[in-house]
């Protein structure tokens, strides 16, 4: 063969090996990048060409899939009470990423997911159909914690301290997810929802950690006693009023000027809200072990799944004493979500023990069969011991009865409580956020909540644990319990 030709035959040849190892990369790794892009319209059309899986509560679909009457996506999501759920369940929308549980559980919902196919699936590549999303919340509590946080803006968790179910996730203001299902209407929609200087976006109650304030007395006692710093609950603190921050000539007086806290016992200091009983012990264990204990509880935990994230509720480091002192009442750096303080309450109401907490109880295929069921993975972790919780339990329900936590008596169950006023914004110059963190108990049945008031029509000297956000909890509670 000429010479001249062979090189030519050898180079055509390598220009066709070329063509045919882009083609298969183009076809096999190119084409399922395209395939998975989120801008590819083929992927929403894929997904809305049938109805969607649905959300459970109670027995009952939160939503549902609606025919649409016009464009190429064939149905739309629907909610029923959207407003109610949408803390819960997010949104599954035709124009923007799904959230919440709608989010994590999205090729559940649409039949995408590898664990429904079936055999004759795998063999035609048909889409399996959907599975169900079977949550745990209670709709009387979630109802309950809604209507009574009404026009406020805030959040409420609720939990079983003995199964970790979370009975009642709430977020207000809160919003309609079906405004964000059509995507004729839902531009228009997401821009005002996006404006709003209220979030009703935000999911204030797994996801927006603030200062937890006085309820945060709840972790110091309790580290304080499993430190053996105090014997019990009843024993007289070194603890002078008004207290010094170290290092500081600034004094730390109390909200109640006339409350017995010189030396208060940890019963008498949660019972009156003592401030400096709290700073000093903070500073007497010192930050290391307050950590240890916070941490135990799930600070500074960023990997709280429920199974939506949470955002890490925070116990800080690297603090000088008076910083330390200042986290002993929740201030400084210290930041807490509703769900963090439901758990504290739900860990000493448990005998000490903390069951992970989890909003859904199991998914099931599109016959009912089961998926997962999270109940019996649910992990159990001992925070604190028996005796260090009964004795939490005992001042807790002293805070209730006789001290600044009276608004969550109910009659026939034993409650017990704390209130939190945590100040907000550069020298405490706006309205102060109002906390309440609880358990009540009753027969055989328990419940732990946590509730924040971040803003309301109250006058600002009107704001307080008690008298914005007890009332919440107490609603809550009776639901769970008496209902």
């Amino acid at each position: 063969m000429n010479k001249t030709i062979r090189r030519a035959a050898v180079f055509t040849l390598l220009l066709v090996f070329a063509l045919l190892i882009r083609a298969t990369w183009v076809q096999f790794y190119d084409g399922q990048a395209l395939a998975d892009d989120k801008d590819n319209r083929r992927n929403a059309i894929e997904t809305y060409a049938d109805p969607l899986g649905n959300i459970i509560v109670a027995g009952k679909a939160i939503t549902g899939s609606a025919r649409t009457k016009s464009g190429d996506l064939a149905y739309r999501r629907t909610y029923t009470d959207g407003k109610l759920y949408a803390a819960v369940t997010g949104y599954a929308s035709q124009s923007y990423a799904p959230t919440q549980l709608e989010g994590i559980y999205q090729k559940l919902l649409d039949g995408t997911d590898t664990q429904l196919k079936t055999a004759m699936d795998t063999v035609t590549g048909e889409r399996a159909s959907p599975g169900d999303v079977i949550t745990t919340i209670d709709p009387d509590v979630q109802k309950a914690a809604y209507d009574a946080l009404g026009d406020k803006k805030g959040a409420a968790v609720a939990i079983d301290p003995k199964t970790g179910r979370i009975l009642a996730v709430v977020s207000t203001p809160s919003y309609d997810p079906s405004s964000l299902t059509d995507a004729n209407t839902a531009g228009s929609a997401w821009s005002k929802l996006t404006e709003d200087a209220d979030k009703p976006l935000t999911n204030r109650a797994l996801r927006q950690p603030l200062a937890p304030g006085s309820t945060f007395k709840l972790v110091v006692a309790a580290a304080a006693l499993e430190d053996d710093l105090y014997a019990s609950v009843d024993t007289a603190t070194h603890s002078p009023d008004p207290y010094t921050l170290p290092g500081t000539t600034t004094v730390l007086r109390n909200e109640n000027t006339s409350a017995p806290c010189e030396n208060a016992s940890i019963r008498t200091a949660l019972r009156y809200s003592c401030n400096n009983v709290f700073a000093k012990m903070a500073v007497d264990l010192g930050q290391d072990r307050l950590r240890a204990t916070a941490e135990k509880f799930g600070f500074n935990d960023d990997a709280q799944d429920v199974p939506v994230r949470a955002y890490p509720s925070v116990y800080p480091s690297d603090m000088d004493k008076s910083s330390t002192a200042l986290t002993g009442i929740g201030q400084f750096d210290v930041t807490a979500t509703p769900l963090q303080m439901a758990m504290v309450s739900a860990a000493i109401a448990n005998g000490g023990k903390l069951v992970s907490p989890h909003m859904v109880s199991q998914t099931t295929d599109s016959g009912g069969d089961v998926v997962k069921n999270y109940d019996d993975s649910a992990d159990t972790k001992e925070i604190v011991s028996s005796s260090t919780a009964e004795q939490l339990q005992s001042a807790m329900q002293t805070v209730v009865e006789k001290g600044t936590g009276t608004n969550a008596l109910i009659d026939g169950v034993t409650v017990g409580g704390k209130t939190g006023t945590a100040q907000n914004g550069e020298n405490n110059s706006k309205a102060p956020y109002a906390w309440f963190t609880s358990y009540g108990k009753k027969d055989a049945k328990e419940v732990a909540v946590a509730v924040v008031v971040e803003q309301s029509d109250a006058a600002r000297s009107e704001v307080s644990g008690n008298g914005l956000a007890a009332p919440v909890a107490k609603a809550m509670m009776q639901a769970a319990l008496t209902g």
